[in-house]
């Protein structure tokens, strides 16, 4: 199980990044005090400025790389890696429940509102969900909207669609073989 951890920090955090490859494009991995804090798509929505992910080194990488290329092969389901993600308590909650969301399912936003025992805070879930900072490690794209349509993505629609797809088996809703 993925788990959210904020080391202390007592000196300024040390960044680190790297770019991988994936079937959705370059993803930026960035690691603080060589924890994965973030991982973004190109042109992503909150991506912040590339000066800010540190310097260029893959050392902290290595096993966040092993489980991505084991979920992009499809075998691997559920990630497990320590993850050093900072946001209000409210959105480190939704985070935290969009992790549980299991692999190939989706939730509507206010599915996830209400497992969080806060009835009618949708659009909340969704600013938290939007601000998300390792898309794809905690599934953000799994949120859909409450008629079932695709709202919403950091990483652009057509890559929640491609997402999902890939989810399901490969098919879309319709029961064509998706093409990736």
């Amino acid at each position: 199980m993925t788990t959210l951890v904020s080391p202390p920090t007592v000196s300024p955090p040390t960044k680190q990044h790297t770019v991988v490859d994936s079937p959705y494009g370059p993803l930026t991995l960035v690691a603080t005090d060589g924890v994965l804090s973030a991982l973004y798509m190109t042109d992503q929505r909150h991506r912040p400025p590339e000066e800010t992910f540190g310097v260029p080194d893959p050392e902290p990488f290595p096993e966040v790389i092993r489980q991505l290329t084991a979920y992009f092969a499809g075998e691997l389901t559920t990630f497990d890696l320590p993850l050093d993600l900072h946001g209000t308590p409210f959105q480190r909650s939704v985070w935290a429940e969009l992790s549980k969301i299991p692999y190939g399912e989706t939730r509507t936003y206010g599915e996830l509102a209400e497992e969080l025992g806060k009835p009618g805070a949708s659009r909340a879930v969704g600013l938290a969900n939007g601000k998300n900072p390792v898309g794809i490690i905690v599934p953000c794209h799994r949120v859909i909207g409450a008629s079932g349509s695709l709202t919403g993505y950091g990483g652009g629609l057509d890559r929640k669609q491609r997402l999902l797809a890939f989810e399901s088996g490969g098919r879309r809703s319709d029961g064509v073989q998706a093409l990736f």
